[in-house]
């Protein structure tokens, strides 16, 4: 792992600058910053769309919005949030951090890195591109079929939501293996699994469930676009097709999804409260086994969207049960949180008050899906504003909330500096009250009848009340995200020094200058215990040289930057935009996909 830099490639030096080192970086630190600020730039767009879409509903009858573009926004709000925001943000922390978590100085393959990265970015302006050039999709995030076939969306909107999920998709695959490999093959010494910090586990278990979990839904969108260019008729029930068959291969992926959106968060949350508590996270076994156990019973699940389908008993009761199994592991999980915190000394900065409303928020939201796995009540809430309660309780309430604490908790290690603590709280309090409002009636108005994914609704039914509130704490969200990146920008410039280690927290990551440098450790850490750094300056359980600041005493090799996995990932999302306007870009596309590929083969390697 260490060689003399006079001998091999590209010598560690001065950290490199200017648009070209972004352009062409494989380091995984700057790529996990390029995932963080694109994914909050989606964040913030997909909270627009959600923003216009409560005006519309703010009122009965209005007309903010035609009913073509309140379908638009409501699908590209919920594409947007679940492929474009959240799976990217929590990608950023997987790349920032989980090499120095485990003491390693890359990832293992630095090149196919950069790669996921550029995919993803062109995947996301390629789905983004469909808003000005035939509308954006109009038939949910989940696209149902029929309403994706031709008949029914004749325009180019589902060929855009199609390809540009392939697109994304293999971004993901390409992740998912390298940091399956990383995790397994790039420990310290010492570093066991067992001894790996919650968050890496959780993200082992979440690569597991992409490589799983993507192949269904590339399949079912291959089916898709053949329907919808070749004339089969796998989705077309007139024709001997089946469209529930749409519904399995989507859930099939789409429940795992829910577990990849969420147990990131749950590994953030799981090293934050330790670290603020002052006291070793309760139960780690628990914790470990409890998100792998998730990961496994989250494949059984899928149905329990379907059972209004008419699935009959035998069907339902297996959904229903394996339903109440996973709740198993997950309360685990709460009450070790809830341990972890039971008597221990909390200091109640940002991250914490993130992570404990987390715990609160996922508690309402876990209860809420509990009733689901059972039939009849589901049948009742079903495409109703019940089931939106629900899953914005998980998925904001959940990982928003996690991402969050995670941002507060790191980003004084990637910065140098720490973010103002007034404003942080600011932000937490106008985040959970905002939040509640907006949600918590919906529970209400769900039951009361008002379905989601409705334009409008006419007055007299009682929903009025609710949706101006819900409207009102939606602007109170948008506006707590204001204070946030007013005391990122305030606090890059101007922010106290962090230091090494500001929190006195455990990990590795802490034990490295903020933000690291290049090589992220001059010589690699010997591990012999979870929380090394807790172990005490004269404890033998953790040997870490000091972090050298200089190539001569580092004699450590890098990956030469390379402008090649920009280049391969251009000709894959050229390759997808040619399905939607014409062969020829196909053509081109993969014309640049195999030179790249050759060129990228061709290049030194690490």
């Amino acid at each position: 792992m260490t060689v003399n830099v006079g001998q091999l490639g590209h010598a560690v030096a001065a950290k490199p600058t200017g648009l070209w080192s972004w352009l062409t970086t494989v380091d995984h630190k700057r790529i996990g910053i390029l995932y963080g600020v694109t994914a909050f730039i989606f964040f913030l767009i997909g909270g627009i769309e959600a923003l216009l879409v409560r005006m519309q509903l703010f009122v009965p009858g209005a007309t903010v919005l035609t009913p073509d573009q309140y379908n638009q926004l409501f699908t590209m709000h919920g594409t947007t949030m679940v492929f474009l925001a959240i799976m990217p943000l929590n990608a950023a922390f997987l790349n920032y951090f989980v090499p120095l978590m485990i003491g390693a100085r890359d990832v293992a393959f630095p090149r196919l890195n950069a790669f996921s990265y550029w995919v993803f970015l062109f995947g996301g302006l390629l789905m983004n591109l469909s808003f000005v050039i035939g509308g954006a999709p109009d038939f949910g995030w989940f696209g149902y079929a029929p309403l994706t076939e031709r008949q029914f969306s004749p325009e180019l909107r589902a060929d855009f939501w199609a390809i540009g999920l392939q697109v994304l998709g293999i971004a993901s695959l390409a992740a998912s293996f390298n940091f399956i490999v990383t995790i397994i093959n790039m420990r310290a010494p010492g570093m066991t699994l067992m001894r790996m910090p919650p968050f890496v586990w959780m993200q082992f278990v979440t690569q597991w469930l992409l490589a799983l979990a993507l192949p269904p839904i590339a399949v079912a969108l291959i089916l898709l676009i053949f329907d919808r260019h070749f004339s089969t008729n796998f989705y077309l029930s007139e024709w001997g097709g089946d469209p529930i068959l749409w519904q399995h291969l989507f859930w099939i992926f789409g429940h795992p999804e829910v577990y990849i959106l969420i147990l990131p968060a749950f590994g953030m949350v799981s090293d934050i409260l330790p670290t603020f508590a002052r006291k070793p996270l309760f139960g780690y076994t628990f914790v470990v086994y409890s998100g792998i156990a998730i990961g496994f019973l989250g494949f059984i699940v899928w149905a329990h969207h379907m059972f209004a389908t008419g699935m009959g008993p035998v069907a339902d009761s297996a959904f229903a049960i394996a339903t109440m199994l996973i709740a198993i592991p997950t309360g685990v999980k709460i009450f070790n949180w809830i341990g972890t915190l039971w008597l221990g000394q909390t200091a109640y900065k940002t991250p914490a008050l993130f992570a404990v409303a987390f715990i609160a928020m996922f508690i309402i939201g876990g209860l809420s899906g509990v009733m689901h796995a059972s039939p009849p009540a589901d049948l009742q809430q079903t495409d109703s504003y019940f089931i939106v309660a629900h899953f914005h309780y998980v998925l904001f309430g959940g990982a928003i909330f996690g991402i969050t604490a995670g941002a507060y908790y790191w980003l004084p290690k990637i910065l140098g500096r720490m973010l103002n603590e007034r404003l942080g709280q600011i932000h937490f309090w106008l985040m959970l009250i905002g939040f509640n409002l907006t949600f918590f009636p919906m529970h209400f108005v769900g039951l009361n009848g008002m379905p989601r994914r409705t334009y409008t609704y006419p007055a007299g039914f009682g929903w009025e009340l609710m949706n101006q509130l819900e409207t009102i704490g939606a602007f109170i969200i948008a506006i707590s995200f204001l204070f946030f990146i007013y005391n990122v920008l305030v606090s890059m410039r101007s922010g106290a020094i962090a230091g090494n280690n500001p929190w006195g927290a455990g990990t590795l990551e802490w034990s490295i200058p903020s933000p690291p440098p290049v090589y992220n450790f001059a010589t690699l850490p010997v591990v012999r215990s979870l929380y090394p750094l807790w172990d005490g300056p004269n404890d033998s359980r953790l040997t870490t040289p000091a972090a050298s600041t200089t190539p001569e005493e580092a004699h450590v090799h890098l990956p030469n930057p390379s402008y090649w996995p920009l280049v391969t990932a251009f000709g894959v999302t050229l390759a997808g935009a040619g399905i939607i306007f014409g062969f020829v870009l196909t053509g081109i596309g993969i014309l640049i996909l195999l030179a790249g590929a050759y060129s990228w083969a061709l290049e030194p390697a690490s």
